[in-house]
């Protein structure tokens, strides 16, 4: 087997419109907007109404979109309960994607597989994400849970749930254009399997449950989580040169550093980069230092030692920016499945309601056999009787 189509690298799949990644020359196009232009101009909602309906909205359709996202903020009674029989140590992603599935139950419409039927899901999920990992870690905690505001934008009501105060208007901007960020990319693992879900014409719960469970991963949304452990064991700034050295001599890897698909520079790390500067320096932390640090030392090493170049990728500034925010460190991984439901979700649709095909295609890769061989029509059943132990 070709070792570049290992995992699927390189094989086109399927056509898209949402949107289009140039690893070349690090450009990231949301249905043919440039990130770093809804970075400047949009906000989330904005940016999410993108994704699901393909245009930007006008002044009435946004307002109308927010209305409803507003609308279904909360979670249903018995799901809070659910939440306070769980184990407290229960995993914020675990907690997440069984209660996407428990949503299920509430929609009352769930046999309807129209695409308007899809779109009102897309925005039930995207609205009810944040509530949930909000009331899980607040119910982990010992705390009561806080109602979802009637106002606000999605960032700030996150935030607010979170805490129970109302964010400054900054750092609800702040996590605006993370969410922004980290809405869409592309073919990832979470996004195919979620379309490959989608491709058996299981209902949205079911793809974006299992959207989450590939995001789950310290290779995929959990890698930022990854970055922070890293960063808290360099501990210091004066610590970081040896660290790295020393990690990088005995063949271990970065993390943060490298990405599958881009062969410059990341464009959501740049801006990840710029915000962590600048909450580090608003808290006087040392995170955005000993990151910084990390990447220019590894960059470094990689072109002297492999005569490689290496970049950032989108998780190495966003773990130092939501820890200096305060954030717990296992909500990162959630934070990012609250972006990422739109993406999912406008995914979703799109492998449902197809345009270039008549109906869904079944996705039905084909696997390369290499396994044990005893002949020609393969190996002979013996009786476990007659059966000797093998040796090595």
């Amino acid at each position: 087997m070709d070792a570049r189509n290992i995992g699927l690298r390189n094989i086109e799949v399927a056509d898209t419109k949402i949107c289009s990644i140039d690893g070349e020359n690090g450009k990231l196009i949301y249905r043919g907007y440039d990130i770093l232009d809804l970075v400047k101009h949009s906000t989330y909602e904005e940016t999410a109404y993108l994704l699901l309906f393909g245009e930007l909205p006008t002044a009435d359709a946004l307002a109308d979109f927010n209305r409803r996202l507003v609308e279904a903020r909360g979670i249903p009674e018995p799901l809070i309960k659910i939440l306070k029989n769980r184990p407290r140590r229960a995993q914020p992603m675990d907690v997440l994607q069984s209660c996407i599935s428990e949503l299920a139950d509430y929609d009352l419409n769930i046999e309807d597989n129209s695409k308007e039927a899809h779109m009102r899901r897309a925005i039930t999920l995207i609205a009810k994400i944040p509530a949930i990992v909000t009331a899980w870690n607040r119910v982990r905690n010992g705390q009561h849970v806080v109602d979802p505001l009637e106002k606000g934008s999605h960032s700030a009501n996150f935030l607010y749930m979170l805490r129970g105060v109302e964010p400054s208007a900054e750092e609800a901007k702040v996590l605006d254009i993370c969410l922004i960020l980290h809405a869409e990319h592309s073919f990832n693992a979470s996004t195919f399997a979620a379309r490959e879900i989608a491709s058996t014409r299981a209902h949205m719960y079911a793809c974006i449950g299992g959207a989450v469970g590939a995001l789950s991963g310290e290779l995929h949304g959990g890698a930022n989580v990854q970055v922070m452990k890293m960063l808290q064991e360099i501990g210091e700034p004066a610590n970081v040169d040896k660290w790295i050295a020393n990690r990088l001599q005995s063949g271990g890897r970065i993390m943060g550093m490298g990405h599958a698909v881009y062969r410059t520079t990341d464009p959501r790390a740049d801006v990840l980069a710029r915000l962590s500067a600048r909450i580090s320096r608003e808290k006087n932390n040392k995170w955005y230092e000993i990151t910084k640090r990390a990447e220019d030392l590894t960059q470094d090493w990689m072109k002297k030692n492999k005569g490689q170049v290496i970049y950032p990728n989108v998780d190495l500034y966003s773990a130092s920016l939501y820890y200096s925010m305060g954030i717990p460190m296992d909500l990162n991984t959630p934070i990012f499945a609250i972006s990422r439901i739109a993406g999912w979700s406008s995914h979703v649709i799109e492998e449902k309601f197809a345009e270039a095909a008549p109906k869904p295609v079944l996705y039905r890769p084909k696997a390369v056999y290499v396994g044990k061989y005893c002949g020609p029509m393969g190996c002979e059943y013996t009786l476990i009787s007659s059966r000797q132990e093998q040796t090595t």
